[in-house]
């Protein structure tokens, strides 16, 4: 007896590849700019990272192997690099989490003007960094900012150049990354907490549980992956992070707050060394790679345990 295809089971269903072709069709323009502007120049940079690529029109390129990467193992201005980027990046991510976990339990608390208190809580995250970092230095002003003068009217000393001195500066830029970073991060702990159940809260409380316990036991299980899944990608943009103290500082006084996305640009269009520079960003895509491995296996493995 002849088989018949599509029958029980057996063999695809009649228009699934159609199907198919058409979903591609209608996510290719979507598609296509993720691969020409991230995909495209990420593997260009991988391949010049191998390359003695200087600037100038009239230098050749030429292929070097692994020779960027061995000098870059015992390159100490990088790495000391690399060390101040973990401490900025830590430095932001921590605070950052904490602060707009107690912004977003207060503000999901039934206040007056509470839809006035969220507004003005996200005006940081729709400022350019630049604008941000234009305007701390307003602040930081040796001279004339509003922190010195208002350390001057309650008598506690003439203030300092914030931006400028070797054991500030990195404090002074890590204050400004958290005030700018808090919103989106507040925002999407406060989505968590309004998606969770109410009745939760009162069941809790019916049973004489405190504060402290029904955020223990209803109020962090509930927003934890949120939490995990906000602060990885801080850590990342954190770590990644260029604009904002570029115009801060430009990485001084003395290399204090020169983040590794800072040496990476001083040396491929201060002193033109494109492949020393691609070499540096390798480096950090692998970090950033073993970063976002760590989380998701973690997910993986809390959803199996969930399961």
């Amino acid at each position: 007896m002849k088989k018949q295809s599509g029958v029980g089971g057996a063999g695809p269903r009649p228009g699934t590849a159609a199907r198919d072709r058409a979903a591609w069709f209608l996510v290719l323009p979507a598609l296509l700019p993720i691969l020409i502007l991230s995909v495209g120049p990420l593997l260009y940079g991988i391949a010049l990272a191998f390359t003695d690529a200087q600037s100038g029109r009239t230098r050749s390129t030429q292929w070097i192997g692994t020779l960027n990467f061995q000098d870059l193992l015992h390159d100490t201005l990088f790495w000391d690099s690399f060390r101040i980027g973990l401490i900025w990046a830590f430095g932001v991510t921590v605070p950052q989490f904490l602060l707009a976990l107690g912004l977003a339990l207060l503000l999901n608390q039934k206040l007056r003007l509470r839809w006035l208190a969220r507004a003005l809580a996200i005006i940081p995250w729709a400022m350019p960094e630049v604008v941000v970092g234009i305007m701390w230095r307003l602040v930081y002003n040796p001279d004339a900012g509003i922190l010195n003068e208002t350390l001057r009217d309650l008598g506690l000393g003439d203030g300092r150049d914030w931006l400028t001195g070797l054991a500030t500066a990195l404090p002074a830029v890590i204050l400004v990354g958290i005030w700018a970073g808090m919103p989106q991060t507040t925002v999407a702990l406060l989505a968590g907490l309004q998606n969770t159940p109410h009745e939760l809260h009162e069941a809790a409380a019916l049973d004489g549980a405190g504060a402290w316990r029904r955020f223990r036991t209803v109020t962090w299980p509930a927003i934890k992956p949120i939490a995990l899944a906000i602060t990885a990608l801080n850590f990342i943009w954190n770590f990644n992070s260029f604009a904002l103290v570029y115009v801060l500082t430009s990485g001084g006084p003395g290399g204090r707050t020169r983040l590794p996305m800072l040496f990476a640009y001083e040396e491929a269009f201060r002193y033109g060394q494109f492949g020393y520079a691609a070499a540096m960003g390798c480096v950090m895509v692998a970090v950033i790679s073993v970063i976002l491995a760590c989380y998701l296996v973690g997910r993986i493995s809390g959803g199996g345990e969930q399961r």
